[in-house]
């Protein structure tokens, strides 16, 4: 029986080095559709929207970089993924575990081909799925070697549409189930994510988690009253109440120590 054919997504911001992975693949034994991005913004539209076997996937690219697409996109909807960078040399080592490979450019024919192959394999034997635990492990592992950069603007997915959302726009963020909830001075937007997983891409010198569902723009506060024992009530610039949880007063004490 014949394979099937594989559907794959080629993004990097450079032409030539797009040029040459599709070169090669269109040198191999093995049929695939091939749809090719210049950036992460252009590939995590298609990824929101279309389903794809395998992407050949740059690190370093401007709006947004091969880690921010894949954290954007729920873990159940991530393909088998081989990152093909000039990524600094350290990352390397972190990537050897063969269920997601890691291809530094400048690269051979060899190279390239034994990375294709065994990501042929882990499609083929539907063994994806099993690996995602292991793809988000080596993301963490990798992001721990770099200096903690706050995100910019979050992807908001809303009615057939992406919206990119500037935090310094955003006033609170709450949980609402396997939802969250960031209110701006005009809209509401949901996403879908964890407020660990947000809280940590946050900046912390202007974002603060008040309550285990609530975090607020330090900016947008108006005003702060004391409500009971250890919480507070936080009336932002929208006019939104929220109260702090008596949990999470550590996180208030620096502010509280400013307002006395």
């Amino acid at each position: 029986m014949a394979a099937t054919k594989l559907k794959i997504l080629v993004v990097d911001d450079e032409s030539l080095a797009r040029k040459r992975i599709i070169n090669l693949l269109a040198k191999s034994k093995r049929a695939c559709e091939i749809t090719e991005c210049t950036n992460g913004i252009e590939a995590l539209e298609k990824l929101l929207y279309e389903s794809f076997d395998l992407v050949f996937l740059d690190i370093q690219m401007p709006e947004l970089n091969g880690f921010d697409v894949l954290d954007n996109l729920e873990i159940d909807k991530i393909p088998a993924i081989i990152f093909v960078t000039a990524y600094d040399k350290y990352a390397l080592q972190a990537f050897e575990v063969h269920a997601l490979d890691y291809v530094l450019k400048p690269f051979d024919d060899e190279r390239f081909y034994e990375a294709y192959g065994h990501a042929q394999k882990i499609i083929e034997t539907n063994l994806k799925d099993a690996t995602n635990d292991k793809i988000l492990r080596l993301l963490e592992e990798t992001r721990s070697l770099e200096p903690v950069k706050s995100i910019e603007r979050i992807v908001v997915k809303e009615k057939g549409r992406i919206y990119f959302v500037r935090t310094d726009e955003i006033i609170s963020i709450k949980a609402a189930g396997k939802y969250l909830k960031l209110s701006t001075e005009n809209a509401v937007h949901t996403i879908r994510q964890t407020m660990n997983d947000i809280e940590s891409k946050l900046n912390p010198s202007k974002f603060l988690r008040i309550h285990r569902s609530t975090i607020i723009n330090l900016d947008c506060i108006s005003e702060m009253q004391h409500w009971y024992k250890n919480e507070y009530i936080f009336i932002m610039q929208n006019g939104d109440k929220v109260t702090s949880g008596s949990t999470y007063r550590k996180n208030l004490d620096a502010l509280l120590s400013e307002s006395k």
